[in-house]
């Protein structure tokens, strides 16, 4: 059997939450388009980001590690992968929509620069005064202009779902900025929260794992945190035991007992608030997905530590220092001399209402990659190395 769209849409009526958004329910795209006979718009959606430049990009942009401290590592690339797996695990088991989850998750890092955080903060430095940088609204541009790919208008045409999630998506070291278009008096809907919670639960856990497996972190070390006693305990072993095969499980373990708990826990506030539709869900006071008091107080020591011991450890530090310098010498260096630009990034500026250079050079140094903008400063600033 061949389901329809009108049929996958419909059994989306049947199946889903009152509160889980209906792909037929979309406010749609801001230019019309016939939808696909057998795809919703919100799986068009993720299958547009998928097939980005952008999000290829993310192969060889840093998690925590530069891609070239090891091929173990994550990449931005795979912790937005193993984002979109919690983040459909999640949906499933409350009602939500699935595919809505997905493209969310997929895109939700898709304007991050290189060299992750430090990358970022960098460019929030350099643009303090003229306009500002965080990669939410970085994502937003790349779907809405910076993607090029249909005559008929600028970026992916994405639903405005999609697009909501994106500048509604919020974590602890993510804060949303919310224009008008997008509702800011209303809270995001239950996929959009999903993928924030999706996002944290992700980066502690897997961030753990490459701080284990890098050594920046001993076992011992971590005994006497709640969420690893409970781990440790729940598959049976002790920080002596401790080898490469008992970090797998206990890192899956970990992701288990953490998806358990933003689920139950997500699913009491749902009850106790009961909703009956996305919109009176985008009008609580305050998100429902998140974990219990209990976990809440665990995940915290987990993060303080990791912060600690790991994220302020000395090679962290180190690149991070670095990557502020590459950055900087490259945003300084191109605003400078703009000819340095290629022509296709020198182009922008001879449109007519062009950008102020300052954003195109953003525009052009978020896109890099980790080993591209590496080359890039070689290029520029080493002197025996061909231009």
């Amino acid at each position: 059997m061949i389901y329809t769209r009108e049929e996958i849409e419909q059994r989306e009526r049947e199946t889903l939450a009152p509160y889980g958004m209906k792909t037929a329910d979309s406010k749609g795209r801001v230019f019309p388009e016939e939808e696909p006979e057998h795809r919703t718009a919100f799986q068009r959606d993720r299958d547009r980001i998928l097939h980005t430049t952008a999000f290829r990009r993310l192969e060889y942009k840093t998690q925590v590690f530069v891609n070239h401290e090891g091929d173990y590592y994550r990449t931005r690339l795979t912790h937005t992968l193993e984002v979109a797996q919690i983040g459909r695990t999640l949906a499933r088991m409350l009602g939500a929509n699935e595919d809505l989850v997905e493209a969310i998750c997929l895109v939700h890092d898709i304007g991050h620069p290189p060299f992750g955080h430090s990358g970022e903060m960098t460019l929030a430095r350099l643009m303090k005064d003229h306009g500002g940088f965080d990669h939410n609204q970085q994502a937003l541009r790349i779907v809405t202009s910076l993607e090029q790919r249909y005559k008929r208008h600028e970026g992916l045409n994405l639903t405005f779902e999609l697009r909501e999630g994106i500048v509604k998506h919020e974590t602890e070291y993510d804060v949303s900025s919310v224009g008008a278009e997008y509702e800011p008096e209303k809270i995001a809907n239950l996929e959009a929260q999903i993928a924030n919670v999706a996002d944290e639960l992700a980066y502690t856990a897997h961030d753990l794992d490459d701080g284990l497996y890098a050594g920046l972190i001993v076992p011992k070390a971590l005994d006497g945190l709640g969420l690893w006693d409970l781990g440790m305990k729940s598959i049976g072993i002790s920080s002596a035991d401790f080898s490469e095969i008992e970090r797998h499980r206990l890192v899956r373990r970990l992701i288990g007992i953490l998806v358990r708990d933003v689920a139950f826990a997500t699913n009491q506030r749902l009850e106790d608030a009961n909703p009956q539709s996305v919109d009176e869900l985008q009008r609580l006071p305050k998100p429902v997905i998140g974990h219990s008091e209990e976990f809440k107080e665990m995940v915290r020591e987990l993060k303080d530590f990791l912060y600690e011991h790991m994220y302020r450890s000395y090679r962290v530090v180190r690149m991070a220092q670095k990557a502020e310098r590459f950055i900087t010498q490259l945003f300084d260096a191109y605003t400078q001399e703009p000819n340095m630009l290629p022509d296709t990034t020198q182009s922008k500026l001879d449109k007519v209402n062009s950008l102020p250079i300052q954003r195109i050079v953003t525009d052009y140094i978020a896109g890099m990659t980790d080993r591209f903008a590496l080359e890039e400063y070689q290029r520029l600033f080493d002197p025996f190395t061909k231009p």
